[in-house]
């Protein structure tokens, strides 16, 4: 009788030792796709805000014949988003293709026409919603990112993350030390 309860027992614990793992592994799948879909929305958005900088750049382009530089820098820009293939190197890109838009926003302020013209307002608008929508969805990637390192870090998951060959940290959406600095604008 009582190996019979020690087997059933044993069994119990089992049971709950299986769904515990099969829990902790849904759970880092969700926040694995939860990555990957943030990553993604990123994507969407940068990629929006590349395919209307040409129009922006030809609005502009009359107005500031003089301003060469500032119109050349955000077109490299936008060819390097284009073109970047692993994170780092996008986050590299957007960081470049953020400050060169404010840059151009800051000259654009010397164009009184410029700043008139309801085409430029419309996509300065644009550009600048863009933008916001895009660190909202930084932020969420960056927590989303967060959440997946924490659990792979935290005992008894990370037991189960190794196991699963979950255990190597995401890298989070970063700021570059241009994008912290002061924008500079002159008048």
């Amino acid at each position: 009788m009582i190996e019979w309860l020690i087997g059933i027992f044993l069994i119990i614990v089992a049971v709950g030792i299986i769904f515990y793992i099969i829990s902790v592994y849904n759970g880092l799948i969700q926040l694995k796709n939860n990555i990957h879909k943030a990553r993604s929305n990123i994507e969407v958005l940068l990629k929006q805000r590349s395919d209307e900088l040409p129009k922006l750049i030809s609005t502009v382009k009359g107005y500031m014949k003089y301003e060469k530089g500032v119109l050349t820098e955000v077109t490299k820009a936008r060819t390097s988003m284009m073109n970047a293939k692993t994170l780092s190197q996008k986050a590299a890109a957007d960081n470049m293709l953020s400050g060169a838009l404010k840059t151009l926003f800051a000259v654009a302020e010397n164009y009184p026409k410029l700043r008139a013209d309801k085409s430029f307002v419309q996509l300065q608008s644009r550009i600048s919603g863009l933008e916001n929508e895009i660190a909202d969805r930084r932020e969420f990637y960056n927590d989303s990112v967060n959440n997946f390192n924490i659990r792979i870090q935290s005992f008894p998951d990370m037991i189960v993350a190794k196991w699963m060959k979950f255990n190597k940290p995401e890298e989070m959406f970063k700021a570059s030390a241009q994008d912290m600095r002061d924008v500079e604008i002159k008048f």
